[in-house]
């Protein structure tokens, strides 16, 4: 057995090692309990133990150990409540971790029935998805518009995606090419903050993600607006591809690794260039999902300089603008733009995504998004979508099982408007609840003034 979670170990890949290791790690999870409310996983793999009177997690079979693997969604709420993670236990268990490695084993070793690979190549190729459905926006987006209608069904039968699920629009005009067309809001010559702290750049690199490139196209264009007001300017290197998190998820690591390195080289060069021109440049992330791939997985996975100084220079985009905010306010600035002649809703929701809550920065969005004067009430529970786990008609009931507690609570809310900053997200809060949310820098946007 050997306590793992390097994806260059020499017994990474070997499937006994990984039973030995999910045997231990098991019994751990079974004597502790503490995350029994998080995600199907737990109770699932507590029920197949108790069944044995000595309480025995070897006696588990392997179907039994992989159904539990298959039931983890990668929330990553793990690392924010499980005591024995490495570096603060001996023990040193990673359970997401462990899943994601049995993930890439058994997608090595399992025989993958037809109509799941079809699932995984359309969830996991999003570039190709993504530019075919730009393409022909009008029919595909007529084909995906009614959940549970009968063009869904057969969307469902031929993809693997939920009828039920609240799919994004492509947009028929991709977010790079509005950006490359779209003229400068005037903003950026009026800073009102000093821009000599190398700490505090006036400009950032966008990794606007495959979301917001083929179809959440808004909310990339509410960022560089936002930005623009608050004296930043973006930029939007050639060559980004989709952060790779739907393979990494489905245990294609190779196809993960393929992605990573193509924006890797990217943004490491954009870092560079910038620094030779004695200018320090950050990258902004407006998807959490995303975020989290470029500030943990790429060094994990990928490894090398570069790679870590791409995730040392990430920011979830909410995040950075209230870091600039608070320096700035600490340095005797006037911080962010706090003058806002829009609209300014009186209440809101703000959900927090499980894969930002995971990044252990705080509430920045919600802090954000506190500066407009909106009273907010946040909701700390899972959607069920996680990536794209929850798209999968298989795991649809499980999902929204997991996102009960978040329904509930955004009913005790009631507010005037429900804001969120995974776009995914914010489809399964659409169905389970009939709000569409927008994103936090969508609401940041409209509070200024400023039209989509």
């Amino acid at each position: 057995m050997t306590i793992t979670y390097d994806p260059f170990h020499p017994k990474y890949l070997d499937e006994i090692d990984l039973r030995q290791e999910m045997d231990r790690v098991y019994d751990l999870c079974h004597g502790c309990r503490l995350c029994f409310k998080y995600c199907s996983s737990f109770p699932t793999l507590f029920d197949f133990i108790d069944v044995h009177d000595d309480q025995d997690s070897s006696k588990m079979t392997p179907a039994q150990q992989d159904q539990v693997v298959d039931e983890c969604f990668q929330c990553k709420l793990c690392y924010i409540n499980c005591p024995y993670i490495p570096g603060q236990s001996e023990w040193e268990l990673d359970f997401p971790r462990l899943m994601m490695r049995a993930e890439q084993v058994l997608f090595r070793t399992r025989k993958t029935p037809f109509k799941e690979r079809v699932t995984d190549t359309v969830l996991g190729k999003t570039d190709l998805v993504g530019r075919i459905g730009s393409v022909t926006a009008p029919v595909a987006n007529a084909s995906i518009k009614t959940p549970s209608s009968g063009l869904r069904s057969l969307v469902e039968k031929a993809s693997g995606i939920s009828k039920e699920r609240v799919l994004p629009p492509f947009a028929r005009q991709r977010f790079s090419t509005w950006f490359k067309k779209a003229p400068s809001s005037g903003a950026i010559s009026t800073l009102r903050r000093s821009t000599g702290d190398a700490a505090r750049p006036g400009k950032v690199v966008m990794f606007p993600t495959c979301l917001v490139e083929y179809q959440d196209t808004q909310v990339g264009k509410d960022l560089v607006r936002v930005y623009e007001r608050n004296g930043i300017e973006c930029s939007l290197p050639e060559g980004q591809v989709c952060c790779g998190a739907p393979m990494l998820h489905q245990g294609n690591v190779e196809g993960f690794r393929q992605n990573a390195r193509k924006n890797i080289a990217v943004l490491a060069a954009a870092l560079r260039t910038a620094r030779g021109r004695g200018e320090q440049l950050a990258i902004v992330v407006p998807q959490p999902t995303c975020g989290y791939i470029l500030k943990k997985d790429y060094v994990d996975y990928v490894g090398g300089p570069d790679a870590e100084l791409v995730a040392e220079h990430t920011f979830d985009a909410c995040e950075y603008l209230v870091d600039i905010h608070k320096a700035d306010k600490a340095d005797g600035g006037a911080g962010l733009d706090t003058e806002f002649t829009g609209h300014v809703p009186a209440t809101t929701t703000y959900h927090a995504p499980c894969h930002l809550r995971a990044q252990n920065v705080g509430l920045r969005s919600r802090d954000l998004i506190k500066l407009t004067g909106t009273k907010v009430t946040v909701v700390a529970e899972c959607s069920g979508i996680d990536g794209t786990w929850g798209l999968r008609a298989e795991n649809l009931e499980l999902s929204r099982k997991a996102a009960s507690k978040m329904v509930a609570d955004m009913k005790r809310a009631d507010s005037e408007i429900i804001a969120g900053d995974c776009s995914l997200a914010n489809g399964g809060i659409t169905l389970e609840t009939g709000s569409v949310p927008v994103h936090p820098l969508s609401l940041l946007a409209r509070a200024y003034g400023i039209e989509p």
